[in-house]
């Protein structure tokens, strides 16, 4: 009898056609008025009807908990760990479909052949799948990278919209990487997309799994955790940020005489200086302008095209329409990379 009023809450949010989770708030709305009738009237009629006593529905509502904590732990485990891979396909062989696809990458006299089967042939983690990690995913999948993994524990929101052009406005509310590793493989079936949870101090091994990182999250204490994890596995990193009308891209590389992100910004820049653009805005083009520029420097930096941003930092003010070039350059106390790089 205790478990019937339940079943009989769910199979009235079916028949309504509602969601799991108003479901789930029935269920559980219902449990707690009917412990609350057994601990206010044990004894009652109203009581009676509901069924069982309080250490019945006490035990059964427990029950219940440890399942769905159980269940949270392994989706949880699930979203953060690498999906197994299939085996790649033949290095040589590419179908005519994927002929006529990079068609014109392969009569770009800087890529060719060689060069889209390294694209084919490349692992890459984008950490971030928010404004700068959308157009990095899209070109990137675009353009024939064979395994992409996309790292990000957000969620899609409503105002994320007006930049992040790789969601749709039916996916508020999913997950973004699983929602962004979604579109992507609908944009090029012939690339892997693994999205995962995001990336701890702890990930040294899915970093150094892949050939390069590109990282476009929004805070300082992020991009700190994936600077060291990338100096630690000697994996090359492109990074890309920005800020209302402003962004700029490098790549860090001490592992083959470049700088790592600790030698310029060894410290979290002041709050005041550097508020978030929840805060402060940030136009809607922007990200789209520097995370394709971050997805250039990795095409190149995978095809061995032109001159890459190692040692190099490009600024890109978009109000009044200028970009510059600066040099930077690897401090041996950097307590990050410093030992690499004497």
């Amino acid at each position: 009898m205790a478990g019937l009023w339940l079943f009989a809450a769910i199979g009235v949010a079916a028949f309504l056609g509602l969601s799991r989770r108003i479901a789930a708030l029935m269920a559980v709305a219902l449990w707690l008025g009917i412990v609350a009738l057994h601990g206010a009237a044990p004894g009652s009629r109203a009581a009676a009807m509901a069924g069982g006593d309080i250490r019945v529905w006490l035990l059964l509502g427990g029950i219940v908990a440890l399942i769905l904590g159980y269940r949270a732990v392994l989706r949880r485990l699930g979203a953060h760990a690498i999906t197994p891979e299939a085996p790649p396909p033949a290095p040589d062989v590419m179908s005519d479909t994927e002929i006529e696809r990079y068609a014109r990458h392969l009569v770009l006299r800087d890529i060719g052949g060689a060069g889209q089967q390294r694209l084919r042939d490349a692992r890459v983690l984008i950490v971030g799948a928010g404004g700068l990690g959308a157009p990095v995913g899209l070109y990137l999948a675009a353009a024939g990278v064979g395994r992409i993994t996309i790292a990000d524990g957000d969620t899609v929101g409503l105002s994320n919209l007006q930049r992040q052009v790789i969601f749709r406005s039916d996916q508020c509310g999913q997950d973004k990487a699983r929602a962004a590793a979604a579109n992507l493989a609908e944009l090029n079936p012939h690339v892997r997309v693994t999205p995962i949870g995001p990336v701890t101090p702890d990930d040294a091994a899915l970093v150094a799994a892949h050939d390069l990182v590109l990282d476009g999250t929004d805070s300082h204490a992020s991009r700190e955790i994936v600077n060291r994890l990338c100096v630690q596995a000697g994996v090359p990193l492109i990074a890309g940020s920005i800020a209302q009308w402003d962004g700029q891209v490098t790549l860090y590389d001490p592992a083959r005489g470049g700088p790592c992100m600790a030698c310029l910004f060894p410290q979290a820049p002041d709050p005041a200086l550097a508020p978030p653009c929840a805060e402060v805005g940030v136009i809607g083009p922007l990200p789209g302008v520097i995370g394709s520029m971050m997805a250039m420097e990795a095409i190149k930096h995978l095809t061995g095209a032109g001159q890459g941003l190692r040692g190099r930092m490009l600024i890109f003010d978009g109000l009044y329409g200028e970009s510059r070039m600066i040099g930077v350059t690897p401090r041996k106390d950097c307590d990050i990379c410093g030992c690499v790089n004497s």
